[in-house]
């Protein structure tokens, strides 16, 4: 839309209305930070054993030592099974059990006991999250990427229908009743029925914040826009950081991420619409008013003949999701970025939620990744000086190399391994938001949320798989890393097959994604052919002028040579001027020329 476009720059592309509307956008994302990632403190393993107080029964003076000893089997590097006990000898004495021991092993029977040295309380070690219960802590996590899908799916299209500014209001008031509602819940069942609405409303902020940012910002500052707010994310889990460290106890860290977002309450009266969104859908009184809102704002005086352009729009064109997949260019893009997304969130979750693996400090290494995820504000640099489609293909290389590489280190390299996870993190960081800007640049308006809620729902399936993939991971260490790299390296190749869209105009009709090359060859075709039929008319007006200054000179010489009485007539009425043209020669002109400047006025329109 590029009247649109032009009423933008009137407005101001970047100035304090922009700057005020990111602020209202990165403070979300910063407890998104915050929500996405919590469980990996509040649902972090813990080590623990066999409930075993039946031996205290027949000598209450054990040491701790000695009873584990025991009662529990050797397990793995010296220590002892955390799921398995000897089989009870209530009725022996002590001097027996110590003689002749037990050789068979049971389930825990009576329940586990949990090391609070690190965490007071966890969901593991409330609701006894361990060895056949395990799979319900990663199958919390796949109902939060789950949630994650439905927002994408449900809350896309709304937006694209209702507007992003409802969408954004509904979905931060369901992030704070079921975050607070999940710090109080008496069992798991529920807990995961709550990870599933906070998933669907994180999901609602995410991808209609960043789209509300890019709509409102110029052509040269949709990078900012973009990467700031995932730089506020990345904010958000270096904070998690620093409260997961000070508070132990998993609802009260719940509570403490979640009671802010009660003052989101005021977006209701500070957070604006798209006014790009509104003018698609025809709604150009609405739009006229927000953007004299943001050209009071920004200090800019907007001509009332540009503001009424958009008055003036062309029919609007409702599309659907199938629109996404009619023309082959808009079809190809649309595949590649559901490729892009859904690896790009297979990958970055599965190296979130494993961080316990690639350091002996959980905080720590939480504390890097949140650093590292600040550093993609240099994707702004990089973006604008290098292009979308190399930038993108390149930071999922980076990553898919550093997966690989990870392999070829040892179990117990600890340091090197949390190298190239810092490399894998900060590539797959900064290809996320690579894939947000280019997202929103290639999809057109009227299909944008639409398209970006459907590549969304790819990026939650992959995150869904990645619970699963971490349970493999038990029987298969390498497996997970091995399909994180091949995928990457072969997705990294995909992306030379999109187009480029640094610097140029949002599209907002699907239309305007056909064929590059043909939309530029019909358009200097055209101009072509205006240029030569205007050059034409331009010589044969010439010619005309010519023809009629000479029929003009003929004229005045017969009157000279007939004397002063040519022209009077018979009857006595008097005759026409001598500086006058023949009647029959000046109409037969006019009407030559009328015709000529019409067909000039059609070739300049055309």
């Amino acid at each position: 839309m590029s009247d649109f476009g032009e009423i933008l720059k009137a407005v101001g592309e970047f100035g304090p209305f922009q700057k005020r509307l990111l602020v209202l956008i990165c403070l979300p994302n910063f407890f998104m930070g915050l929500h996405l990632l919590a469980q990996v403190f509040t649902g972090a393993n813990v080590q623990h054993f066999c409930q075993t107080n039946w031996i205290l029964n027949i000598s209450a003076g054990l040491a701790e030592e000695e009873k584990l000893f025991l009662t529990l089997p050797e397990g793995r590097n010296g220590s002892y099974q955390q799921c398995k006990m000897y089989k009870p000898n209530p009725d022996k004495d002590i001097d027996w059990i110590r003689l002749h021991g037990s050789q068979s092993t049971v389930a825990c029977e009576e329940g586990w006991v949990y090391d609070t040295s690190q965490y007071t309380s966890t969901l593991v070690t409330e609701f006894d999250l361990v060895c056949d219960a395990n799979w319900l802590n990663q199958l919390s996590r796949s109902c939060s990427m789950f949630g994650l899908f439905a927002g994408a799916l449900l809350f896309g299209p709304l937006a694209d229908r209702f507007g992003r500014r409802p969408i954004v209001l509904l979905s931060l008031l369901l992030q704070l009743v079921s975050g607070v509602g999940a710090a109080f819940v008496p069992n798991f069942n529920l807990f995961i029925a709550l990870q599933f609405v906070v998933g669907a409303s994180v999901s609602g902020i995410l991808i209609n914040t960043f789209v509300l940012g890019t709509e409102w910002s110029g052509v040269s500052q949709r990078t900012l826009a973009t990467v700031l707010s995932h730089c506020a994310f990345a904010g958000g889990q270096i904070v998690l950081a620093g409260l997961a460290y000070g508070i132990r106890d998993w609802r009260m860290l719940q509570l403490t991420i979640s009671c802010p977002m009660a003052l989101f309450f005021s977006y209701i009266w500070v957070l604006p619409e798209s006014a790009r969104w509104l003018v698609t859908k025809g709604h150009y009184k609405a739009a006229k008013k927000h953007l004299m809102n943001a050209a009071r704002i920004n200090k800019r005086v907007v001509p009332e003949t540009l503001l009424d352009k958009i008055m003036t729009e062309k029919e609007i064109h409702q599309a659907t999701l199938l629109d996404l997949f009619k023309t082959p260019r808009l079809r190809r893009v649309t595949l590649i970025l559901i490729s892009i997304w859904f690896i790009n969130s297979f990958v970055y979750y599965g190296l979130a939620f494993n961080v316990q693996s690639f350091g002996t400090n959980i905080y720590l290494t939480q504390l890097i990744f949140g650093l590292v995820d600040m550093l993609r504000g240099f994707c702004i640099w990089l973006l604008n000086k290098f292009g979308r489609k190399k930038c993108q293909g390149g930071f999922l290389l980076l990553c898919g190399i550093s997966c690989l590489l990870m392999l070829a280190f040892p179990e117990g390299m600890q340091i090197g391994v949390t190298i190239l996870a810092v490399f894998a993190k900060l590539g797959i960081s900064c290809s996320f938001s690579t894939a947000y800007v280019y997202s929103a640049e290639l999809f057109p308006t009227v299909v944008r949320q639409t398209g970006i809620g459907l590549v969304s729902m790819s990026a939650r399936i992959g995150g869904i798989i990645t619970p699963m993939i971490a349970l493999l991971q038990q029987d298969y260490p390498a497996l997970p890393m091995a399909l994180y790299g091949t995928a990457l390296i072969v997705l990294s190749a995909l992306c030379a097959l999109l187009p480029e869209t640094v610097n140029k105009e949002l599209p907002d009709q699907t239309r305007e994604m056909n064929s590059k090359n043909d939309l530029e060859n019909g358009h200097n075709q055209t101009v072509a052919e205006n240029g030569n039929l205007i050059k034409k008319r331009q010589w044969q007006n010439t010619a005309d002028k010519n023809y009629q200054e000479k029929q003009f000179r003929m004229k005045q010489q017969q009157t000279m040579s007939q004397g002063p009485g040519f022209g009077q007539s018979t009857n006595g009425i008097s005759g026409r001027d001598n500086n006058c043209r023949d009647p029959t020669v000046t109409v037969l002109a006019a009407i030559h020329r009328l015709s000529t400047e019409q067909e000039l006025n059609l070739a300049t329109f055309v």
